[in-house]
């Protein structure tokens, strides 16, 4: 494989950002589950199985982070529609391990991501942030997404702290 041409700095150590592979599977699914059961990351109350993961997600777009040898976070995109007009708008998630929070791992997933969807001929990557989690809109806001607003009571949080609450989502995009 050829070398990364948007090397990775980081405050968080030995942190490196690769490309994800079916390798990594069960650490991305883990990591995906400990973010769902804070209730602040989705409606979903549980990952899906990597197949669905996988078909879900464009390969050449999906990255995990890397501490030593342990996934420490990972970020993905779905493609928004099948329309052709929309080839070049994504839907991004991004996450990160419990023990690796506050250590710019989301900021370094995220960078790399829009160095490879700008690379990669994409032109948005949006998604959706739930009010309450406010680290992550701190996030985004600081790697350049804007808010273009909010979908009201959009779904039932089933799980976690705000199980049985309806909840908005603020909707963010970042053109490249």
């Amino acid at each position: 494989m050829p070398p990364d041409p948007h090397p990775v700095t980081s405050t968080a150590g030995a942190l490196r950002v690769v490309p994800m592979r079916p390798a990594h599977a069960p650490a991305v699914l883990d990591v995906h589950a400990a973010g769902i059961a804070t209730g602040l990351a989705t409606f979903e109350s549980q990952p899906p199985a990597w197949d669905e993961f996988d078909a879900g997600h464009l390969p050449e777009h999906r990255f995990v982070a890397l501490d030593g040898g342990d996934v420490v976070g990972w970020v993905a995109v779905s493609p928004v529609s099948r329309r052709r007009v929309y080839a070049g708008v994504v839907e991004h998630s991004v996450y990160v391990a419990p023990a690796a929070r506050g250590r710019g791992v989301g900021r370094v997933l995220l960078e790399r991501l829009l160095a490879s969807a700008r690379d990669g001929g994409l032109w948005t990557v949006q998604g959706g942030v739930f009010p309450q989690n406010v680290a992550s809109l701190a996030l985004h806001a600081a790697a350049g997404f804007r808010v273009v607003g909010t979908r009201e009571r959009l779904g039932l949080m089933t799980h976690g702290p705000l199980a049985g609450t309806w909840l908005d989502v603020v909707l963010l995009e970042r053109r490249l």
